[in-house]
This record gives C-alpha cells, sequence and structure tokens, in this order.
C-alpha cells in the first residue's frame, strides 16, 4: 500500500503548506513594521506659525484663541473652550447633534470652520439658559418628554429655536420641515413637535422668551 505524502514535503509547484503560511507571515510583520515605522518617523506636529488668532463671540462672550485653519467650530467650542452643550455625533453633517445658532441661523458645528464663524453671533445651547432657569424651549422638551437618551437633544433645541426666530407661528408640517435635519435614534419626533408647537403658541400669548 502507498505511503500518505507529509504534509511537509514539498508539492508539485515546489511550494509546501508549511513554507507558504510561513511566507504568508513573514509578510505581513514586515508591512506591520513598514507602516509602524513610517507612523513614528512622521509625528503630527503643528508649527505654531500656521496657527490663527480669531476671536469669537459666543453667548455674548468674546472668546480670543490661536486655531488652526482646518479647526471646525465644534472641536473649539468643545476641545478648546469646553462648552460642551453642543455634542459630537457623526461629524459629517447628518445627524445635527452638534447645531448651534450663527447669527440667529442654526448651523452644523461640524461643517463650520472655527476661523468662519469670526465675526458672527455664536449661540450654543447654554446661551439659552435665563440665569440658572431653563430657557422656554428647553423647558418645553422637559415637559412634553422630547427626548429619551438626550444625546441629540442639545442640536434639537437649538434647531428649534432658529426656527421659531424666523418664523414664530409655524403650522406642524412647517415644525417638521425645520426640525428634519436633525434626526433622534429614540424617535421622539412626534413629542418634538409638540414641544416646538408648545412654545411657539406661548411665545404667541407673551408667556414665553
Amino acid at each position: 500500500m502507498a505511503k500518505k505524502k507529509p504534509v511537509h514535503q514539498t508539492s508539485e509547484s515546489g511550494v509546501t503548506r508549511r513554507g507558504f503560511l510561513g511566507s504568508v507571515g513573514a509578510g505581513a510583520a514586515a508591512v506591520a513594521a513598514g507602516v509602524s515605522s513610517r507612523a513614528e518617523a512622521v509625528p503630527e506636529i503643528t508649527d505654531p506659525a500656521d496657527m490663527v488668532g480669531i476671536a469669537l463671540t459666543i453667548n455674548g462672550q468674546i472668546h480670543r484663541l490661536l486655531v488652526e485653519p482646518r479647526w471646525t467650530l465644534l472641536f473649539v467650542l468643545r476641545e478648546r473652550l469646553g462648552i460642551t452643550g453642543t455634542k459630537a455625533g457623526c461629524e459629517r453633517g447628518e445627524c445635527g447633534s452638534c447645531t448651534v445658532l450663527i447669527d440667529n441661523r442654526p448651523r452644523y458645528a461640524c461643517l463650520t470652520l472655527a476661523v468662519e464663524a469670526e465675526g458672527t453671533e455664536i449661540t450654543t445651547v447654554e446661551g439659552l439658559l435665563e440665569g440658572e432657569e431653563l430657557g422656554d424651549v428647553q423647558r418645553a422638551f422637559a415637559e412634553h418628554d422630547a427626548f429619551q437618551c438626550g444625546y441629540c437633544t442639545p442640536g434639537q433645541i437649538m434647531a428649534a429655536e432658529g426656527l421659531l426666530r424666523s418664523n414664530p407661528s409655524p403650522s406642524p408640517a412647517e415644525i417638521r420641515s425645520g426640525m428634519s435635519g436633525n434626526l433622534c435614534r429614540c424617535a421622539a419626533y412626534q413629542h418634538i413637535v409638540n414641544a416646538v408647537a408648545d412654545v411657539a403658541d406661548r411665545r404667541k400669548r407673551g408667556g414665553g422668551s
């Protein structure tokens, strides 16, 4: 009876299974080492000469700071100024959690460069507080259960505030359209519409901001 060929024996093509696996492993290690060495050889260091000085007016207060031209307003708010009510979500203009008001209009802070915002009036969710008390939109969201996890809520509130500043008496359809750029994974949409409509009604009757 013919003997079985040992698993390490050279095949007709001249390559053994053990040799093949060994060469693949060595190749992967070499690639990893090359990537690692390149990453270590090119550290991300910002030349101070590339920084620019700007002054941002946020919630009525002027902040003077040095920024890189590529920094977004979202990054500067959270990481450089500690104004963290504005949330980082998708960071590509799809979810709306980073919405702020720039000259009273809702804007995605993740798609706005900090240098672009110089010379404008920036309002974040912190700027809607009335002293230590919640603003009327913030209160309405709480009263109408217009959130669940709450992560998107700051952006929702800023979008609602921007909508009401441009259209004090929106219809339900206009509210849905005005809020359509803000996503809620918890799907509290009807409660959000109810909250915005309530604020509009209160302001019309003189009971809101």
